[in-house]
């Protein structure tokens, strides 16, 4: 079975409802490909290796959550722009991207579906349009809850020790959000949880008692764009296969 391009793009339009966040660059369909969309695969971002994968497995969609366009870039197509372009094009392949909007879906989303793989259900939000999640949690200290997200995510999170005692409250955002650590902070998290780490926070968890856990922007975001994408296929009856392109970043 398929449905048409414009079917696809309302009802991830109609789940995600990219109108209301203020944004680093376009949400929705990005690059206009065949009509006609069988098979829609998802990944985290529009890599050339996601791309020549997706052309293999026959796609006639792709969902990301890091697309190919982004506030202030250079707009010329040359170098890796050229080649993730011409492999699009050239195979008619539709681009459908979504960033904040796939962030912060309240089921479906890279935050509430990284809750979930850890067993945090998100009971308050915090931080610049609400993106930041808080959670009860019960861990004797900041060490289980760390040693917990590394075996969930399969890779060592970077953690810098703040809070000492129980934890109680936790706080997170994935990807890149290691400027919501105060705000999270300030909302009561004792520990917060994200995807990377700057030279400040470092310093910071260790001055106001908050830890710390860095645990991969790749990795903190690979679970969102297979749940949009899975949810949306079987509500239109098409076919969907998520394809990990790994990423030690």
């Amino acid at each position: 079975m398929s449905i048409s391009r414009q079917s696809l793009l309302y009802s991830l339009d109609t789940l995600l409802q990219p109108e209301k966040f203020k944004d680093y660059g376009p949400n929705g369909l990005q690059v206009e490909g065949k009509e006609p969309v069988s098979l829609l695969v998802s990944g985290v971002t529009a890599s050339l290796a996601l791309i020549d994968a997706a052309i293999e497995a026959q796609a006639d969609a792709i969902l990301v959550h890091h697309g190919l366009f982004w506030r202030g870039q250079d707009g010329r197509v040359t170098s890796w722009m050229k080649q993730r372009l011409q492999r699009l094009l050239a195979h008619d392949i539709n681009l459908f991207a979504y960033h904040l909007p796939l962030d912060a879906h309240p089921t479906l989303g890279n935050n509430a579906r990284l809750g979930a793989q850890l067993g945090w259900e998100v009971d308050a939000h915090f931080g610049d349009q609400d993106l930041g999640c808080l959670a009860h949690v019960q861990y004797a200290g900041s060490a289980e809850l760390c040693a917990q997200v590394g075996r969930v995510l399969g890779r060592e999170p970077i953690c810098v020790a703040g809070h000492t005692g129980p934890v109680t409250r936790v706080g997170w955002c994935t990807g890149g959000a290691q400027g919501y650590f105060e705000s999270a902070a300030a909302a009561g998290a004792q520990v917060f949880v994200t995807g990377e780490i700057s030279e400040p926070q470092a310093h910071l968890a260790k001055e106001i008692g908050v830890g710390f856990v860095a645990a991969g922007h790749h990795a903190t975001e690979r679970y969102g764009a297979p749940a949009v994408a899975a949810h949306v296929a079987q509500q239109l009856g098409i076919r969907h296969r998520f394809i990990e392109v790994e990423n030690p970043a």
